[in-house]
């Protein structure tokens, strides 16, 4: 009988350890993967931007420097320059057409409309580095653009790749050709999901189609819009491998630097890591006080 009683209380205090530590259980391999992989870089990487590196073997503490030398650095100012005008070219022109096409797409008399909802969805799903190619061969001198534009009498071949202005309108023109679908595909499910009784209401109230897109679809898909926005604004402040891959580096005149490229130049190309370090922090930075300021603007955080 004590034996019984003795192995019950055995148990009682097993399962007592169990209920307490099986949630840190289960948490734990998430955690470990999280400190090895984010937590730590990320520390490493705060440190590191406080040092002057030349290579991985050579470090030498310069505290903020690196900081003050961004602040200072021309070349940055112009990657910073570069990118925020592309992001705003950019969104300000992605998220009309493709509000424009979803609200085309979303019409039943449209005929073959899965169709076409796939094929301008398609270019998003290649990746930013093919279609960087794709867009090197179609400018190229003796491509398909200039081949078109040369059927115009009196017009002569242009380089896009090489004139920093034309170079300034071909990376947006990519970024748009593979991310217009994908913003369209967001705002149809949006669509679809707006109450159909509020239009028969408007209606009713002999609300002509603008003012039934302005008081009922657009505040009926404000959410997916400001998502939208805050997620092609992010983007556009990391945009990289198009323009590196499209013109093989900055570009003309310095028209496709971005400050992802500008860091990667400093720590892959020139060796400092740390300096490179303290550019991505300031980056971090960048993007969460433009996140902010965008929730901020457009009302994200509140309720309805």
């Amino acid at each position: 009988m004590a034996d019984s009683i003795e192995s019950s209380h055995f148990r009682q205090r097993l399962w007592a350890v169990q209920h307490r530590y099986a949630p840190y259980l289960f948490l734990s391999p998430f955690m470990v993967l999280f400190s090895v992989f984010m937590l730590w870089p990320m520390l490493r990487s705060l440190i590191l931007s406080l040092y002057k590196t030349a290579g991985p073997q050579t470090e030498r503490f310069v505290g903020l420097a690196n900081y003050q030398f961004i602040l200072q650095d021309r070349v940055f100012h112009i990657a910073l320059a570069g990118t925020l005008g592309y992001a705003l070219v950019v969104l300000l022109l992605q998220l009309p057409l493709s509000l424009g096409l979803a609200l085309l797409l979303n019409n039943p008399r449209i005929a073959l409309r899965n169709v076409f909802r796939f094929a301008f969805f398609c270019p998003y799903l290649v990746g930013h580095v093919f279609v960087a190619v794709i867009f090197s061969l179609m400018l190229a001198k003796n491509g398909p653009v200039n081949e078109v534009l040369s059927a115009i009498p009196g017009f002569a071949p242009l380089s896009w790749t090489t004139n920093p202005v034309l170079a300034r309108i071909a990376i947006p023109l990519a970024i748009l050709w593979t991310s217009v679908g994908y913003a369209m595909v967001y705002l149809l499910a949006a669509l679809q999901s707006v109450d159909r009784e509020l239009y028969e209401a408007a209606a009713v109230d002999g609300a002509g189609p603008w003012s039934r897109f302005f008081h009922v679809t657009l505040p009926g898909i404000r959410h997916v819009l400001t998502f939208l926005l805050l997620v092609g604004m992010i983007g556009m402040l990391q945009l990289f491998e198009l323009p590196y891959v499209l013109f093989q580096g900055a570009g003309p005149g310095l028209a496709g630097l971005t400050i992802v490229m500008y860091l990667f130049q400093w720590g892959w190309e020139f060796g400092d890591i740390g300096y490179a370090s303290a550019v991505g922090w300031v980056l971090a930075l960048l993007i969460l006080a433009m996140t902010l300021a965008l929730v901020r603007i457009t009302g994200a955080a509140r309720e309805d």
